[in-house]
């Protein structure tokens, strides 16, 4: 059985300013669950991640800035949100929801997290809404734990996996790949592994094509025995920041593609929603839910 962390941390923690966009967090597991695609029997609500866990990934003076809520007005402007204790909590369920996924898709083939991606986050720092990275602190449990042994991170969100790619600089084991808006955030790029960057206005066919160019050839070379898959939906054309022309049919072509991908190569895959910021939350949730209906037929 798929299983899917979720827990309404994700969505209550944050800023009143904030919880537009963050409202998915309550509405896909409701449109799951109304159309039938899950029952309650996927969803499972994580704990928090413990330090030492984090403490493989994350300087111990930013964690324990973060735990004794002793960031400067400087660092929280950078992360985007003011901090809290509800803040922190919800990153750390969050962290503990990739890492658990991570473990039940070496059973099953695949989970999911309602949330994560957040691949700002820097070893001593946080930025663009992202305290903790949640991708490189379940890679390192995995490789840590002796429970795989190379990884590849395919990040599709429309901004670049810049902490992802830094904290993962000097560990060969794992394998960072974004396709990401090469005029968006962040304007100063990291290096990944391997790093596409899309012109604005990019469209569905040119996304689709790159794709299917590169994702085969990554396998095929690197041979991961594990992979995280950041299914950002801020690559759709309505989306507010994301400069792509990418239609909602071509989105969920690349989540089909993708899945495809790794399941036909037996890959165990966590995939993580990533961005969202179209206008209309209706799109959002509809976008990320086509995510969820296909890891749960090709599963």
């Amino acid at each position: 059985m798929i299983k899917i962390a979720f827990d309404p941390v994700y969505a209550h923690a944050l800023p009143e300013n904030h919880r537009f966009p963050m409202l998915k967090y309550e509405l896909i597991p409701e449109q799951l669950l109304h159309e039938g695609t899950c029952t309650e029997d996927n969803f499972f609500r994580p704990a928090s991640c413990a330090p030492e866990i984090i403490l493989q990934t994350h300087d111990k003076a930013y964690l324990d800035k973060l735990l004794q809520q002793q960031l400067t007005a400087s660092e929280q402007r950078k992360i985007g949100f003011p901090q809290s204790p509800a803040l922190i909590e919800r990153e750390l369920v969050i962290t503990q929801g990739t890492i658990d996924c991570a473990l039940f898709a070496l059973q099953n083939g695949c989970a999911l997290n309602i949330a994560g991606g957040t691949h700002h986050a820097f070893a001593e720092r946080g930025e663009g809404f992202c305290l903790l990275n949640d991708i490189a602190i379940a890679a390192n449990y995995l490789l840590s734990n002796k429970l795989r042994s190379k990884i590849l991170v395919i990040d599709l969100d429309v901004h670049q996996g810049n902490g992802t790619a830094k904290l993962m600089e000097n560990e060969s084991k794992v394998f960072t790949f974004s396709m990401h808006g090469l005029t968006n955030y962040p304007f100063h790029k990291e290096k990944s592994d391997l790093d596409i960057g899309l012109h604005d206005g990019t469209t569905s066919e040119t996304y689709l094509s790159l794709l299917a160019e590169v994702l085969p050839n990554l396998i095929t070379t690197v041979k991961p025995d594990f992979a995280f898959y950041l299914a950002g939906v801020d690559i759709l054309s309505t989306d507010k920041f994301g400069k792509l022309k990418v239609s909602m049919e071509a989105c969920k072509q690349r989540d089909v593609f993708v899945l495809s991908q790794l399941q036909k190569n037996n890959i165990p895959v966590t995939v993580i929603l990533g961005g969202g910021y179209s206008p209309d939350i209706n799109t959002i949730v509809e976008a990320h839910c086509n995510t969820f209906r296909l890891a749960m037929n090709l599963f």
